[in-house]
């Protein structure tokens, strides 16, 4: 059997293993975005708090996947859960950097002429800082969608579910076909991931 007869085949299983990853993917890169978007606006305060979660998430994107499933296994154990916090705190670094990043590139001239109109602090955040800073933060988030898209696949091991199955299947079955769909699906939806974020990013620029 052939890569195309098994997907043909096999595209109700398929389709039921695209959707349980992009479930994971897409609820790991909310959580993500929700954490790091706030951390990434709290830093912009204290550069020693900047330096001190910047340094953290950078600690935790160089720690293996494997060692990463490893280590949370004995506190959360196996299953959909634990694939779930990995791949949080993957997403972190790119969110929290680019918020922090794209808020302090601001020019002062900008805040300091809303200072001057009477602005708050919130409303200066609400209505000039995070929407000047919306397209790097949203280029942080399609760095970290796509990087997510593929660990997702080594958290499949640990039965997080997802295409990933199909890779360690066909591995342990020696069945070449199934790492291969496995492969191609995960790699179309990281296309289509990174085609429709840029696309969100580049009219976020342009407006």
């Amino acid at each position: 059997m052939n890569v195309f007869e098994f997907m043909i085949t096999r595209r109700e299983s398929l389709w039921h293993l695209t959707v349980e990853h992009f479930y994971l993917v897409f609820l790991a890169v909310l959580i993500a975005v929700i954490i790091g978007i706030i951390v990434g606006i709290i830093i912009t305060y204290s550069y020693t708090a900047s330096v001190f979660a910047l340094t953290i998430c950078q600690v935790l994107m160089t720690v293996p996947s494997m060692a990463m499933l490893g280590f949370l296994l004995p506190f959360f154990g196996i299953g959909f859960r634990t694939g779930m916090i990995a791949l949080v705190l993957y997403s972190l670094l790119p969110i929290v950097r680019n918020t922090y990043t794209g808020i302090r590139e601001i020019p002062n001239s900008i805040l300091e002429s809303a200072y001057g109109m009477g602005m708050t602090p919130w409303h200066v955040l609400l209505r000039i800082q995070v929407p000047l800073a919306l397209p790097v933060i949203m280029a942080g988030i399609r760095t970290a969608t796509v990087m997510v898209i593929g660990i997702a696949a080594i958290a499949s091991y640990i039965g997080a579910g997802g295409l990933g199955e199909l890779i360690f299947h066909g591995i342990s079955r020696t069945q070449p076909y199934r790492i291969l769909a496995g492969a191609i699906l995960i790699s179309i939806m990281a296309v289509m991931a990174d085609l429709i974020l840029g696309w969100v990013e580049e009219r976020l620029m342009v407006r």
